[in-house]
């Protein structure tokens, strides 16, 4: 049976893809690990770990004792939080992204690592962005993104690793809360309006961007890893996409069900961030090389959001 190693399992993916996996491959055959510095922020059910992904032996130890196969290394800080510190962010997401490839290549291990909208910049289109265009990320999470990206193939191409992942949009969950990403506030809007409250918004209200619900970016990552890898030209960074929206459209389709919730826009520096990404994804390739298309659309989701965090807030 396929042993997997879930690094990152407390972040907002990890939260939600570990009770999936652990449908598929069953509760003792997902391993999920957290930060071993910090408790993690959710229950991890099953077997779990603390490692630092900065610590290649702590991850290698745990890579042996429980005889894995496969990692989903979803370790990483996010847009918002490397901007603050740059430093620690090139260290997490680069160095972790290389001591999880070194550990594949010495067990022959299978690896899904996602990439970013980040490692696109202002120089790429921003309407129906393609798979191969210009990149220039301007931030150091779309730097180590694009940087991981090559690295990543260098080591498929090298080393004949398998090594596998999509560029996410953002991501919106009712799992986990936001990790300081640039596209968080379309997970916060949902708690300020079920909380009655009004809601600050750092971007400007006719900021469109890409985006995707939880299920999907799940069901994006399991279907990569299942599909057959010769049918795969580039292995890592697929497209991936679901659909697009700003703030003000969010804010309407809340007002559907909530038709006293309040909005007002004071962008921060994360409007500058979120300029210099596309608006819409061309994901042709994926569609057409390993069959991905999206489960859910915009109102779905937000319908949905709703219904889930309604009843997370009155259990809490």
């Amino acid at each position: 049976m396929t042993k997997i190693l879930v690094l990152g399992a407390a972040g907002q993916i990890g939260t939600e893809l570990v009770p999936e996996l652990r449908k598929i491959y069953g509760r003792d055959n997902v391993i999920a690990c957290y930060y071993s510095k910090e408790p993690p922020r959710v229950p991890l059910e099953g077997p779990a770990e603390g490692v630092d992904v900065l610590d290649i032996k702590s991850v290698e130890e745990v890579i042996k004792k429980y005889d894995v196969d496969e990692i989903y290394h979803l370790a990483a800080i996010l847009s918002a939080a490397g901007e603050r510190n740059p430093q620690l962010a090139w260290r997490t997401n680069m160095d972790g992204l290389y001591n999880v490839l070194e550990l594949a290549r010495e067990y022959k291990l299978r690896v899904f690592w996602p990439s970013s909208i980040a490692a696109f910049g202002p120089s790429a289109p921003r309407d129906n962005t393609p798979q191969v265009t210009v990149m220039d990320p301007r931030t150091i999470y779309g730097i180590s993104k694009y940087a991981g990206e090559l690295l990543a193939r260098y080591y498929a191409e090298k080393f004949d690793v398998d090594v596998r992942g999509v560029r996410y949009p953002g991501i919106i969950s009712s799992g986990a809360m936001p990790g300081e990403g640039t596209t968080d506030y379309a997970v916060e809007i949902f708690y300020y309006a079920l909380e009655g409250k009004k809601y600050t918004c750092y971007l400007r209200e006719d900021t469109m961007l890409p985006m995707m619900y939880m299920p999907d970016a799940i069901k994006a990552a399991i279907q990569l890893m299942n599909a057959e890898r010769s049918k795969l030209t580039i292995l890592v960074g697929y497209n991936v996409a679901a659909f697009s929206f700003t703030p003000e459209q969010i804010a309407e389709e809340i007002r559907k069900h909530i038709p006293n919730f309040e909005i007002e826009y004071k962008p921060d520096f994360r409007q500058k961030i979120a300029d210099s990404w596309p608006r819409s994804l061309d994901d042709s390739l994926a569609r057409r090389e390993w069959g991905w298309k999206p489960d859910w659309t915009f109102e779905a989701m937000v319908k949905d959001m709703l219904e889930r965090l309604s009843r997370k807030l009155r259990s809490a």
